[in-house]
């Protein structure tokens, strides 16, 4: 999606570890903006500037004027990023150009609406599988997201790709088959008469116990009769 923004930029004509840490210190990172089939130009940014972008609503889907001093002004995406594993704050970004009058890919979040039948009637629980989409289309129609009614979903229904709703130049590049959403039976229910199966394997094996039982004290019992007629004589 376009935007009215438009971020500063300077080109950066040292490279290197410690140049990069004096640029951090600056409060600017190093960046290099590349694409159109043009040469790559390594510049410095404001990271601030740019973590507004990415966590915008369009995130990385925004389009915006990146503006080199004394060099070119051309609208530009975030492709690429390097942060911080333990601070969590940007080191280094990657800028696209980006030709307005071409088709481009993107990947597009897709949001649910509405409680599903089979979840409010049926008592199943809604697995939402599937969270973005990718499809292609001119770079002023990138939608921010996608929304996907699931209220009349019952027990083995789905959502899926192809059940997205598309506008203008877009088209869809996924697999049209892929599940966004469906709705599925609790599986505690499918597991219940397991335990009363179980309770009737002892009974029966405690019924035939006292009965072996019995026959091996009569074949104890008969030495000791035959010991008593032993005496008798």
């Amino acid at each position: 999606m376009k935007r009215d923004i438009t971020i500063a930029a300077e080109v950066r004509t040292s490279r290197g570890k410690n140049e990069a840490r004096r640029t951090r210190k600056a409060g600017q990172i190093p960046a290099v903006l590349y694409g159109a089939f043009q040469d790559p130009v390594n510049i410095v940014v404001n990271p601030r500037e740019i973590v507004k972008i990415t966590h915008s609503s369009t995130g990385y889907n925004t389009i915006f004027n990146l503006a080199i001093q004394g060099g070119e002004t051309t609208p530009v995406m975030v492709v690429d990023q390097q942060v911080d594993p333990l601070r969590g704050n940007l080191l280094h970004a990657d800028f696209k150009r980006i030709d307005l009058s071409k088709r481009i890919r993107v990947t597009v979040p897709v949001h649910t609406a509405g409680e599903a039948k089979g979840v409010k009637v049926q008592g199943g629980l809604l697995e939402v599988i599937t969270r973005a989409i990718e499809i292609e289309c001119l770079p002023d129609e990138i939608p921010e997201g996608f929304t996907i009614d699931v209220t009349e979903l019952m027990i083995g229904q789905s959502k899926r790709a192809s059940d997205v709703a598309l506008s203008g130049s877009m088209k869809l590049i996924g697999a049209p088959d892929t599940v966004i959403a469906h709705a599925v039976a609790l599986r505690a229910e499918e597991v219940v008469a397991a335990p009363e199966a179980a309770v009737v394997a002892p009974v029966a094996g405690a019924a035939a116990e006292p009965e072996v039982i019995k026959k091996g004290k009569k074949e104890e019992e008969a030495p000791a009769e035959e010991k008593e007629k032993g005496k008798k004589k």
